[in-house]
């Protein structure tokens, strides 16, 4: 490719990817101990780390087992047999700008539904206590956190050697390659799709796993679920079911470029999105990232890794400290929350289908009763080629350039609240509400603007608009505030 442009200066870029890198893996391990055994607190955490220093730091950090691998082993191993054997119907994706078109095999809600019934049967029977991998939760993470950087190290020695499409490509330039990835199609054989694995059947399942994982420990151990868990549980399992209904559609959106970092996933994590977008790429690629949020979805740390670690210990981590520390909400209470959040999910669940019908119609269908407003999207590609994509302006489209996020983030706000406002409650509270301001300061109200795009290395193009510009400050302080909310 030849030298890569950078937007900030080097070290500023290599800082910020070199930062997450190696802050996030103890991220994971400092919430764990927060949430397990300092009651959520993280002045006590603070606390424990000033008086023992790094040996303390060291003794936090839990030593992956021989329990731990196996039970990730036989999940993983379980997982990929579903993908590849259980029948589905084939889907296929859009052509990539390389002209490849991806099939895959949509069995992802078979899939759901035989983990979680087969979960419960052996836990029913005797024959398997999902307590255990409470017990050696703090174990599993660590495995994962080392066991995802080989699988990481792996997809880039890959992606040199044996690239599996055309859709692939090196920078020059290995600290890139590995966070962002190098193939957007990675595959082992014909018929195993690494980033659906590690995106939806590991990353995602594991959400669903582990919410019920906490229940049934809550249950053991006080003999009954708290209405605070029943509903932290039942809205997360709502969230998972509808992404895994609507999985076709996610792998529509994740080929190419899409405005959410990976969908439903939230960008492995607000943070690991918002300091990507931002900070982190080659000068044009970095251009069209700060104006539309777009995100390609290659195969590396920032995707594969966020999916393999950080959805499974930080997007559970409500449950994870309701486990000890049950909340009674009372009757009303809890219906108001539970209601509160599924409105929530499903006004995120039609943000999505109105775009997917929009798209699937070319704009020839009814959104709220009328038909839709749109932009026509003009854009050039480095080949020089012009090309045309439809934008919907209309529906909750048409209320701010990117809504889907206010519905989601709150979403995340209601199966959270039902811990109340103790400890690591409270921050969780106020990092949503502080995520929620970020992205109306950053993407702000209307759809207006003039759009343009490029082809990045993998070939996958990146739709921008110029027209609404946010001002410098806000831009700089975006990425701040997410370090701020998610490290407080």
């Amino acid at each position: 490719m030849g030298e890569t442009k950078m937007v900030h200066a080097p070290i500023v870029t290599y800082a910020s990817m070199l930062s997450l890198l190696s802050l996030c893996p103890p991220f994971v391990i400092l919430l764990w101990y927060t949430m397990v055994h300092a009651d959520g607190s993280i002045s006590q955490t603070c606390d424990y780390l000033m008086q023992n220093g790094m040996q303390g730091f060291r003794d936090m950090w839990p030593k992956p087992t021989a329990t731990a691998w196996k039970i990730i082993a036989c999940y993983g191993v379980f997982e990929a047999v579903l993908q590849l054997f259980l029948p589905g119907k084939r889907f296929e994706g859009p052509i990539s700008p390389e002209g490849n078109r991806p099939v895959y095999k949509a069995n992802g809600l078979q899939a759901y539904a035989v983990t979680l019934v087969t979960y419960l049967g052996l836990w029913w029977f005797g024959i398997f206590n999902p307590a255990i991998v409470y017990d050696h939760l703090g174990e599993i993470f660590s495995a994962l956190i080392f066991g995802s950087f080989a699988f990481c190290i792996f997809l880039y020695i890959k992606g040199h050697l044996a690239p599996s499409s055309t859709d692939s490509g090196s920078s020059g330039n290995l600290i890139i390659d590995f966070y962002w990835g190098m193939e957007l199609y990675p595959r082992i054989g014909t018929n195993f799709d690494i980033k659906v694995f590690t995106n939806c059947r590991f990353g995602m399942m594991s959400w669903a796993v582990l919410a019920v994982t906490y229940c049934i420990k809550q249950y053991e151990e006080n003999g009954r679920v708290a209405d605070s868990m029943l509903v932290n549980t039942a809205l997360m399992l709502v969230y998972v079911s509808k992404f895994f209904w609507w999985e076709s559609g996610y792998w529509n959106t994740m080929d190419i470029a899409h405005d959410r970092g990976d969908e439903t996933l939230f960008s492995c994590s607000f943070i690991l999105h918002t300091i990507g977008q931002f900070l982190i790429s080659n000068s044009e690629e970095s251009r069209i990232l700060r104006h539309s949020g777009l995100c390609v979805l290659i195969a590396g740390f920032y995707i594969c890794w966020g999916c393999l670690v950080w959805i499974p210990s930080v997007y559970t981590s409500p449950g994870m400290y309701l486990v000890n520390h049950p909340v009674n909400l009372g009757t009303q209470l809890a219906l108001f929350i539970f209601a509160a959040g599924i409105l929530c999910i499903y006004i995120n669940y039609d943000c999505d289908r109105q775009r997917q019908e929009f798209r699937r119609t070319n704009g020839k269908c009814l959104v709220w009763g009328r038909a839709p407003s749109k932009i026509v999207a003009s854009y050039q590609t480095t080949n020089g080629d012009t090309k045309t994509s439809l934008l919907l302006t209309s529906g909750w489209w048409g209320l701010s350039r990117h809504f889907h996020y206010v519905p989601e983030i709150l979403s995340s706000f209601f199966w959270t609240v039902p811990a109340l406002f103790n400890h690591k409650n409270k921050v969780n509270t106020i990092r949503d509400v502080s995520c929620l301001t970020t992205l109306s300061l950053r993407y702000g109200m209307g759809n207006t603007g003039n759009y343009t795009a490029i082809r990045c290395a993998t070939g996958s193009y990146l739709v921008s608009t110029e027209g609404r510009r946010v001002p410098p400050l806000i831009r700089l302080l975006s990425p701040v505030s997410a370090i701020l909310v998610y490290v407080m």
